[in-house]
């Protein structure tokens, strides 16, 4: 089965491209690798960390529980999860296809003044909005090893989710028949 991993910084258009990408293709499910954070941020509470990727076991576990929905469902799966530490996405990579699956790394790029002003415009994000803005930065420092690593760039700054979604459903047919 496919793993569709749609990296990119917020602002980026990640979940919004994962929703309607997920409607295109047939057999495939939704799976945020954050929900796996979330259980070991109050699981690992005593723990030192600041982001839960920096936590060994959430590297570990987001592979396995993805090889796990696919094995129960037989779908393949789209992950919308931005992950800027190349080691820990050469981490996750390998875990996946040790497990027998394919990945299609996906990365949404757009302009840093684009992610400055799409953060500022999300009502849900108010209390986060600082932590975000910084991420650009931290994304834009990342940006050479992405773009290096992806199997397909979509320029989201000028390029709307539902085009970034043909693009990517027609990269998968391309690329990977059982995805299509």
């Amino acid at each position: 089965m496919t793993v569709i991993w749609i990296n990119g910084t917020f602002g980026a258009g990640k979940t919004t491209t994962a929703g309607k990408l997920v409607e295109l293709v047939e057999g495939a499910r939704l799976f945020d690798p954050e929900h796996v954070g979330y259980l070991l941020k109050v699981n690992l509470s005593d723990q030192q960390f600041t982001d839960f990727q920096q936590l060994p076991p959430w590297r570990a576990l987001v592979p396995a529980v993805i090889d796990e929905i696919i094995r129960f469902t037989g779908h393949h799966v789209i992950a919308p999860q931005t992950v800027l530490v190349e080691s820990y996405w050469h981490e996750l990579e390998a875990g996946l296809r040790s497990r027998g699956h394919d990945v299609v790394h996906v990365l949404l790029d757009a302009d840093a003044d684009t992610l400055h002003a799409r953060i500022d415009a999300d009502p849900e994000g108010a209390t986060i909005r600082p932590w975000r803005h910084e991420h650009v930065a931290r994304y834009q420092a990342a940006r050479p090893w992405l773009t290096a690593s992806a199997d397909l760039i979509i320029n989201t700054t000028t390029t709307p989710a539902a085009v970034a979604t043909t693009q990517i459903h027609n990269h998968l047919t391309a690329s990977t028949p059982t995805a299509g």
